[in-house]
């Protein structure tokens, strides 16, 4: 009850008051970084509060040359809080009545301007975030196209979003997040286009965190709006390509920008928004088709390539006479089922170790365990050849999928048949693969069906995920985000 008291506290007439709550509530005087600049303009106390590291200084000493000049050129009887407010050079100043948001803009990098005899302080946007300048990401890499990705500072994000998609209606509505970080979290959108019963789930979500902060920043975010719980594929999908998040955003997607992350939020997201990539839509029609089978394939063969090589090898009677040489062609002391998941494991370590190693070394880490573990583990019998080849293969499988999370979710799902399969053979195959796709036809995320177009089935959604149609030719925005405005063509060609 105090807390909400001091949050409605509203600012004193008198700047030492203002300074003994700064002393108390943000260490004013303890923690170097947070300052304050005492003035003294027509015989009047201002204080200049500020984080050092989060403003830009070159525009505080601006700032405080046009103060000191008041002195200079205007009378004792002038009103102060007119004379400064039309003085700040800056693009944007707020007024701010309560102390709490001073604190809250001060921390956020803000300074804020208080003046003797006055209950209103200016706060003013001077915000320079220490961070990378936008490159492209490493994990969502095309042949041709921007190279230019999001960054750790959502202002940034919003700006490279708002270059590709200048109209008026696109909103980004801002939120903050944490009791004690206080981050930032906005809401982008066309207000003509996005589903409102989506943007008010999100609003309530985002209102509805109750936690201390969110260090891990769009990560926790997702934990809280869609309850993954242990399920490991994932509901929402993450992209750090700028042009990628402006493409969701004129179908009709929500996308949500957390400061201090490199990645945004893309909802809703089915399990095929998953294994698109942007390296299709930079290609012709015929050639971007081609790739997104290729990734198909990719997709199928880390989930079903091993369980089902696994049951010839325990089964040989399932093969044709054509292909019988399917198996091993040599025995070990160890069953298959076991050098599988080894090797899989093997393939999980090499990916730990990579992330983990500088990049002048992880080259030849590779190599070292690429050439002599494979070669070394085969020669004393650990595995036979046949296992080092399919495990690769459904390695490169994995990698071939756009997402990350999905990919992992999909190596999981592969060791659970493969041990489904070793323990009931072919039932365990059909059984595993049944309830496989049946968790997933039952997964929804945030109301949306997450097998969609397969099912709930739409033939005109199939279409566009079977084949990368030209964008000319993709006239309605996909259903299932539910568009309020279907046609991708402005308001007056749809009028005409």
């Amino acid at each position: 009850m105090a807390r909400s008291k001091e949050q409605n506290w509203p600012i004193p007439e008198s700047v030492n008051e203002i300074e003994n709550y700064m002393k108390q509530r943000v260490g004013l005087g303890v923690s170097f970084d947070i300052g304050v600049r005492k003035l003294k303009i027509l015989k009047k106390d201002v204080h200049i509060y500020y984080v050092n590291g989060l403003c830009d200084s070159l525009y505080i000493n601006q700032l405080i040359e046009e103060l000191v000049e008041i002195n200079d050129h205007e009378k004792l009887s002038t009103d102060l809080f007119k004379v400064i407010d039309n003085r700040i050079v800056n693009v944007s100043v707020e007024q701010v009545k309560t102390l709490d948001k001073v604190v809250t803009q001060v921390l956020s990098g803000l300074i804020a301007v208080v003046m003797e005899g006055e209950n209103i302080a200016l706060v003013i946007d001077v915000r320079s975030y220490p961070g990378r300048s936008p490159q492209e990401p490493d994990t969502e890499k095309v042949v041709r196209g921007s190279r230019d990705g999001f960054v750790e500072n959502i202002v940034l994000n919003t700006a490279l979003t708002r270059r590709r998609i200048r109209d008026e209606r696109l909103r980004f509505e801002m939120h903050k997040v944490g009791k004690r970080s206080k981050t930032d979290v906005a809401l982008g959108y066309l207000e003509d286009v996005a589903d409102p019963d989506l943007l008010n789930i999100l609003r309530k979500e985002l209102q509805a965190i109750d936690v201390d902060g969110i260090p891990m920043a769009d990560k926790t975010i997702e934990e809280f709006i869609v309850k993954q719980g242990w399920n490991p594929f994932p509901l929402v999908r993450y992209t750090e390509r700028a042009d990628v998040a402006a493409a969701h955003i004129l179908e009709g997607h929500v996308i949500i920008y957390c400061d201090t992350s490199p990645s945004v939020i893309i909802s809703p997201a089915t399990y095929f928004h998953h294994v698109q990539h942007a390296e299709e839509f930079r290609e012709s029609p015929a050639m971007g088709t081609f790739v997104r089978w290729t990734r198909f394939l990719g997709v199928v063969a880390s989930i079903a390539l091993l369980p089902l090589w696994l049951l010839f090898v325990l089964e040989p009677s399932l093969l044709p006479e054509k292909v019988s040489f399917i198996g091993p062609n040599e025995q070990t002391n160890i069953p298959v089922v076991i050098q599988l998941i080894l090797a899989d494991f093997g393939i999980e370590f090499l990916r730990m170790a990579a992330i983990h190693t500088p990049t002048p070394l992880s080259t030849a880490m590779g190599l070292i365990a690429a050439v002599l573990i494979g070669q070394i583990a085969i020669d004393v019998g650990l595995f036979v050849p046949e296992v080092i080849l399919y495990v690769a293969v459904a390695g490169i499988g994995t990698f071939t999928t756009p997402s990350y999370e999905l990919g992992v979710a999909n190596k999981i799902a592969r060791m659970a048949l493969m041990i489904l399969v070793a323990m009931f053979h072919t039932p365990g195959f059909i059984i595993g693969s049944t309830l496989l796709f049946l968790f997933i036809v039952k997964m929804r995320a945030l109301n949306t069906p997450y097998f969609w177009p397969f099912l709930p089935f739409e033939p005109k959604g199939f279409m566009q995920i079977v084949f990368r149609r030209a964008i000319p030719g993709s006239i309605l925005r996909p259903s299932i985000v539910h568009p309020r405005n279907r046609f991708r063509q402005p308001p007056e060609a749809n009028e005409k």
